[in-house]
This record gives C-alpha cells, sequence and structure tokens, in this order.
C-alpha cells in the first residue's frame, strides 16, 4: 500500500453549443490515474436560463460510474468534471464531486484538486454565519466562500479573487458559473493546471495528457496565482492571487502525473529518465540486468540503465485486468492481490544480480515481497533504488503521505529498512538531486525535507524561504 493519487480536473465550454459531457468523460478517463474512487460531471447551457446545471456523480471509476444513457441525460455546451481520492474528508458519495450550489446568482459547480491547511478556521467561521455542510471537505468549504462574495461583488471572478485571498493550501480548481468556466491555480503553484483548445472550444485540466485524450491541443500551463476565464467573448486572463515564490508537487513528477504529461514546460517522462540517472551516479553497482517496478519504476529504470551503461530488461509480467489493491480488506488479501497483479519473468531474472528500481518506499511491505518473489525464482543479488528520498513528514496539501508512525523511514535507518525488505542493498534519490530532475523547477519538497512552503497549524515549522 503506497502513496494516494491525488484528485483530477477537467472542464470545457463549446460555443458552438455541442454537448459538453462526452468530452469531459474522455478527460476524466485520462486522468483516471489521479483518483479512483469518486469522479462526477456536471454540465449546463450558457445560453439557457441560469440554474439549469445537470450533474451525475458516483462512487467507483468512470467507466463504472457513466454509461451511455447517463451521458446521453447530461445536456449542455459546459461541463466540469472531477476523480477523486479522498485527502481531506471520507470515501462517500456525499464527498464526490464536482459540488453543485444553487444560489441568488445562478448556480456555481466546483472541481477542486489539492488541500488547504487552514479549512477547520474556515469551516467554523461560515458555521457562526449559518452555513450548514453536506460534505466533509473542504472544497465545499471553497464553494460557499466564493457563493457568498458574488452577492457582493459585479463579476464571479471578484468573488473568487476574494476567496482566494482566505485560502492557504493548494488548489487547482474548476469553476462553472452560468456564463463562464473559470481555472483558478494556487499561488504557490502545488497543483497542476493548464489550458488547450480544440477548435472554437477551451478546456481546462490537470494534466496536459487529457487534453491530448479529446483532440485539444495544449496551449499553455495556467500560472500560479491566475484566473482565467472562458466565455463565448473568448478567454481572459488575471494574476490577482498574490504571489511570492512558487513551490510545484515535486511528487507530480515522480509518481502522480501520467507519463505523456508535460507540466510546467517539464516533461514527466524526461523526468523520470533523469531521476534514473540521477540514481546511477549516486549508487553505481556491478549487476546483470536493470528493471523497474511496473508500472511507476519503468521509466527511472530506463534512465538508471542507460547513465550505468547496464542493460534494462522487465523482470514482471503486469496483470492489468486485476482489481485495485489498497481496496483489500486485510493486509494478507493485499499481499495476494500483489502476486495476481505481478509476477516474474524467471527466464529473465535467473541467476542475475538484478537492480530494482521503484518510486518510493512508505510501509515497504510491497518492496519486499517483490524482492522474495525475485530471488525464488533464482534472482542473484538485488540492489534497490528509489527515486524519491526517504519519506520523513507528512503532506499537508492533498497527497496522501500517511501519518508518521506509518513512514517506514521515520523509525528506521536506511540500512535498518535494506535489511527488513530483503535487498543486498539500497539507494533513495538525495534531496539535492531533485533539483536537477526538473530543470530547477521551484520545488515543494516538505514530505522529504520538513521545509512547508506555508506554515501549517499545529506543525511547528517555518514555511522555506
Amino acid at each position: 500500500m503506497g502513496i494516494k493519487e491525488e484528485c483530477g480536473v477537467f472542464g470545457i465550454l463549446n460555443p458552438c453549443g455541442e454537448d459538453a459531457a462526452a468530452s469531459v468523460y474522455y478527460g476524466l478517463s485520462a486522468l483516471q490515474h489521479r483518483g479512483q474512487e469518486s469522479c462526477g460531471i456536471a454540465v449546463s447551457d450558457t445560453n439557457g436560463p441560469k440554474g439549469n446545471m445537470n450533474v451525475h456523480t458516483g462512487m467507483g471509476l468512470v467507466q463504472e460510474v457513466f454509461k451511455e444513457d447517463s451521458l446521453d441525460k447530461l445536456k449542455g455546451n459546459m461541463g466540469v468534471g472531477h476523480v477523486r481520492y479522498s485527502t481531506t474528508g471520507a470515501a462517500t458519495l456525499n464527498n464526490a464531486q464536482p459540488l453543485v450550489l444553487n444560489y441568488i446568482k445562478g448556480t456555481l459547480a466546483l472541481a477542486h484538486n489539492g488541500n488547504l491547511v487552514n479549512t477547520g478556521e474556515l469551516r467554523e467561521e461560515l458555521a457562526q454565519t449559518g452555513a450548514i455542510f453536506r460534505t466533509t471537505t473542504d472544497s465545499e468549504i471553497i464553494a460557499y466562500e466564493i457563493a457568498r462574495a458574488r452577492v457582493h461583488t459585479r463579476t464571479v471572478e471578484e468573488a473568487i479573487q476574494l476567496t482566494a485571498s482566505k485560502l492557504k493550501g493548494a488548489y487547482g480548481l474548476v469553476i462553472a458559473s452560468p456564463r463562464k468556466l473559470i481555472g483558478v491555480r494556487d499561488p504557490l503553484g502545488i497543483k497542476p493546471l493548464c489550458i488547450g483548445k480544440r477548435e472554437g472550444s477551451y478546456i481546462i485540466a490537470s494534466e496536459s495528457c487529457a487534453l491530448t485524450a479529446v483532440g485539444a491541443q495544449f496551449i499553455r500551463d495556467i500560472k500560479p496565482g491566475e484566473i482565467v476565464t472562458i466565455s463565448h467573448e473568448g478567454i481572459a486572463s488575471s494574476l490577482h492571487l498574490h504571489q511570492t515564490k512558487e513551490a510545484h508537487c515535486i511528487f507530480e513528477y515522480i509518481y502522480f502525473a501520467r507519463l505523456d504529461s508535460s507540466l510546467d514546460g517539464v516533461s514527466v517522462y524526461e523526468s523520470r529518465l533523469k531521476a534514473g540517472a540521477a540514481l546511477a551516479r549516486a549508487y553505481p553497482v556491478r549487476a546483470d540486468l536493470v528493471t523497474g517496478v511496473p508500472d511507476s519504476g519503468i521509466t527511472a529504470a530506463q534512465g538508471y540503465a542507460k547513465e550505468s551503461g547496464l542493460p534494462f530488461g522487465l523482470a514482471f509480467y503486469k496483470n492489468s485486468y486485476v482489481g485495485r489493491t489498497f481496496i483489500k480488506p486485510t493486509q494478507k488479501e493485499r499481499e495476494s492481490s500483489v502476486r495476481l497483479k505481478l509476477s516474474v519473468l524467471k527466464e529473465a531474472v535467473k541467476n542475475k544480480d538484478i537492480v530494482l528500481i521503484d518510486d518510493s518506499i512508505v510501509r515497504g511491505t510491497t518492496i519486499a515481497n517483490l524482492i522474495r518473489l525475485l530471488k525464488q525464482a533464482g534472482a542473484g543479488k538485488v540492489h534497490v533504488r528509489i527515486s524519491s528520498p526517504p519519506f520523513l513528514y507528512p503532506c499537508y496539501f492533498g497527497t496522501d503521505v500517511p501519518s508518521d508512525q506509518q513512514l517506514l523511514a521515520v523509525s528506521h535507518s536506511a540500512e535498518d529498512i535494506r535489511r527488513l525488505i530483503g535487498a543486498d542493498s539500497l539507494g533513495y534519490m538525495r534531496v539535492e538531486d531533485l533539483d536537477s530532475t526538473v530543470g530547477g523547477l521551484p520545488l515543494c519538497k516538505a514530505c522529504f525535507d520538513k521545509k512547508y512552503p506555508v506554515p501549517v497549524p499545529g506543525f511547528h515549522s517555518s514555511p522555506d524561504r
């Protein structure tokens, strides 16, 4: 059981009047890796009466929740979609997004990727003024704040700007108001968000791979602190959110983002190749084969092999038809699912010393099982290389890093972990090497170095200056 994906957001406005639901469906399918617990689509007609939002949400994968008949009922030329993995709020249907509010100015639909660190404070403030909450998410707080501010502002953009001034933490938002589609990115740029175009339609999505899935051309990344508005008049931008620095989530590049995406000008594929090369320089070893744990370690393994001059090859067969291991109720059943999902290619590893690459070690159970399977198949030494540093601190910005007590590296040295997982050697990515994998992009690495980009309530650590 490892690090969980975040959430994915997608929005489209078709000025020509074409129904948006099918495009949102395909966009969310491309973002499925970011969340598999629940999903939803909300659509409206920008030419119709205000308040005509139709929404359908459900628990499970996009293809499980949406069938042809449910999509046919979602009529409207503007759509917002969401795939969710819970970080704040339980995994229940009530917490599925997009959230839809009907209020005096019409309808507001909101999809949110990220996590706020001042949720409690904002929730209490809203509750004191009579707010009744339907969900346990911080996303609902954002929607309420925008709706309340909108009553006293000339435009929805002004309401969003006022709301954003209260928010502390990470957010990538796609918002549908009665006549506009709006994208908002947190001032630090922790969460990714980009813009695409397909003929006359504009799209906002968490990753560029979702644009490709609907045949759209990537235009650019939304800048940290930027509010982008799409309407029948075209596209407009404002940079009104206070910004002093940037802190892009490093784990987007290590694990979360899809391999064919580009985030903030950095190819995810290239960043993982560079991570593997950095590991090879830091931890060289004599071996017969370099391989990766499917799918997260494959590209870094290719980078390690190229830099080291060692041959790269596949050591595991991945069964793509096995269900998600994290839903299994007992540890024993989880381990059985790992064996069902991955089997060793005995002919590829027999009598060979192996370099095994993976993206992280959280509790160590999965990598220990894989090492044991390799050695049972006849492999000699197994040298483990991890393309992230040891997890030492929790994430408060939307990445589900477990609590300190569940992080193996908090209470064990690298040598202890090596012995526990049965590896012949172990090397973690060095924190100082992370910047080189993304071309010097300013990063949030707080789960590795404790330098949170904003103060976290209850956590005694100064933000990274």
